[in-house]
């Protein structure tokens, strides 16, 4: 679990303060421009948040980024999906400073097939928990529970399969580059 004077360090700090600042509207950028159905950077960004800062500020920056994108996502208005969104990369975020909580010496090899992996069983839980928030927008309509999850998890199957793959692809080739420019900023890796 995050330390938290190490916490109350990274919030006091102005630096730390701008480079989230920079991250969250990288990540609303990427996700606001055009692109094909569920392949997003915001997901490595969030677990990133999580790795460099600790799970706490990771969670609180998953749950900003879908928080403000389900107001302004090119796909429409999240609408009661919104908190399953929000929950979802919370846990993103709570997962990179878990990861880094429990990182060994991997070798740079290992690193990114590790890290890929994560990236693909973290994709997973967010499209259940994102399409469980789908189901229950179409049982509150008045469908009843059975159809609805079974038609949420079918209409969801394709685009979760598409989201698996890239994600695995972007936490395979973004991750360790970003992670070593990152901890080369003298005031990030003195965070620790």
């Amino acid at each position: 679990m995050d330390d938290p004077s190490n916490l109350m360090r990274i919030n006091k700090n102005p630096r730390t303060i701008a480079l989230v600042s920079i991250l969250a509207g990288l990540c609303l950028a990427i996700q606001l421009a055009p692109r094909p159905p569920n392949v997003e950077f915001t997901s490595v960004l969030t677990f990133m948040v999580g790795f460099m800062f600790g799970s706490i500020l990771g969670m609180s920056f998953g749950g900003f980024v879908m928080f403000v994108n389900g107001f302004f996502s090119p796909w429409g208005f999240a609408g009661l999906n919104m908190p399953f969104q929000m929950a979802g990369m919370g846990l993103v975020g709570l997962a990179g400073g878990v990861y880094r909580g429990k990182l060994g010496t991997p070798s740079i090899g290992r690193f990114c097939v590790e890290v890929s992996i994560f990236g693909a069983f973290l994709t997973v839980i967010y499209d259940l928990v994102t399409n469980l928030g789908v189901a229950l927008t179409a049982m509150i309509s008045g469908i009843s529970p059975n159809p609805a999850i079974i038609t949420a998890f079918a209409y969801g199957a394709p685009f979760s399969l598409i989201h698996v793959s890239s994600n695995i692809a972007v936490f395979g080739a973004v991750f360790s580059p970003l992670a070593k420019a990152l901890s080369q900023i003298p005031w990030v890796r003195d965070l620790g």
